[in-house]
């Protein structure tokens, strides 16, 4: 009835989750999962558990388990792998109060109270943003639960949250940055890593990956993940792996069309296969954040350049729908912020530091 799984982790210990399934009339009526260090840890959890269940009644007190219990069903019958971000947020929520009730047990208000205490690690509130996320992501669990499995998790208790979470304005979308980086400011950027990336050849071309994220719209977690093999310079196009997406990130296959510049800095760069930047996409973030504050430039994130990149495209003309192929936006709805730009031309049709760039021999840094 129960089976072992060994997996080894990405620290390079190994876990061994014990798997219990219970079917009746050929359909799985029941399952239910712990992970433990030691197999036989997971062998005589598995063993007490089965006695439980077979016990008269000990099936039914199943049918009404924890919302834990339902998370970790979810999380083990899923086809794809969580992001990161999600599979935090299940985390937190199964070790939380509201983890440990039965399903029957869950309704709205109970919901609303859990996001409404939510505390980010340093005590402060979290942003309405996050709190939806947290949201979003446990009501995934709520529809699944009873017409795959039958558990009494109620799906209208987590509509009538949102709802009243909705209206007290506890929970929202993220506020839309409108910051743009100047010529300028990309200047003194580009100087800087000039000046102090000159004599260490082994460091992260950041002059190279501040044009690519800006000539090709991509997410710095994107840039560090896209493969030369993924690559259609003869259409001008690059598919991106795990591309964002509010739904599921892992496995999210987006085919994007690259501008003639973001090809360039490809074909230059020099990369035959695998990752065309294997870097770390932290390391990128802090580097840049590192920078701007050594220039006293204020309230620039590195994702800005990204909203340069599609502004860019709006100033020069293209339409909503053009635009989308290259930012990898699956609807149009999310581009209409940038509908109120006017047509002005190529912010960067004379910026130097492009060619400059684009001159550069691989592993070469522009002085």
């Amino acid at each position: 009835m129960g089976t072992i799984l060994s997996r080894k982790r990405k620290d390079g210990t190994v876990g061994h989750t014990a798997v219990i399934r219970i079917k009746k009339g050929g359909k799985v009526v029941h399952t239910e999962s712990e992970t433990f260090d030691r197999k036989q840890a997971a062998e005589a959890w598995m063993k007490k558990r089965e006695t439980a269940l077979a016990e008269p009644g000990g099936l039914d007190k199943r049918e009404d388990p924890t919302l834990k219990a339902v998370i970790e069903q979810y999380n083990l019958e899923k086809l794809r792998e969580h992001g990161r971000t999600k599979a935090q947020v299940l985390k937190t929520i199964s070790e939380s109060d509201l983890g440990a009730r039965r399903c029957s047990e869950i309704a709205a208000r109970d919901i609303v109270a859990y996001i409404q205490a939510l505390t980010m690690k340093d005590g402060r509130p979290p942003e309405p943003s996050t709190r939806q996320n947290y949201l979003s992501h446990l009501t995934s669990v709520f529809k699944v639960a009873r017409p795959a499995w039958g558990y009494p998790l109620d799906w209208q208790a987590a509509t009538d949250a949102r709802i009243v979470l909705n209206k007290l304005g506890i929970i929202g979308r993220s506020k839309e940055r409108e910051r743009r980086p100047t010529l300028e400011e990309l200047d003194r950027l580009m100087n800087f890593y000039s000046r102090t990336v000159r004599r260490r050849r082994d460091t992260i071309p950041m002059q190279k990956i501040i044009c690519f994220a800006i000539f090709s719209t991509r997410r710095q977690e994107e840039i560090t993940t896209v493969l030369r093999e993924d690559l259609d310079a003869e259409h001008h196009e690059l598919l991106v792996r795990d591309m964002k997406d509010p739904g599921e990130t892992v496995g999210n296959l987006v085919r994007t069309t690259l501008t003639p510049e973001a090809l360039q800095l490809i074909e230059r760069h020099g990369a035959k296969k695998g990752e065309i930047w294997p870097y770390n996409h932290r390391t990128i973030s802090h580097s840049f954040r590192k920078a701007c504050n050594f220039l006293g430039i204020e309230d620039l994130h590195f994702h800005d350049l990204r909203h340069d990149g599609i502004s860019r495209l709006f100033e020069m003309g293209w339409t909503i729908p053009q635009a989308a192929t290259v930012s990898g936006h699956r609807t149009w709805e999310s581009l209409k912020r940038y509908s109120h730009i006017k047509q002005r031309g190529d912010k960067y049709a004379d910026w130097p530091w492009l060619k400059k760039v684009l001159a550069l021999e691989p592993g070469e840094r522009s002085a």
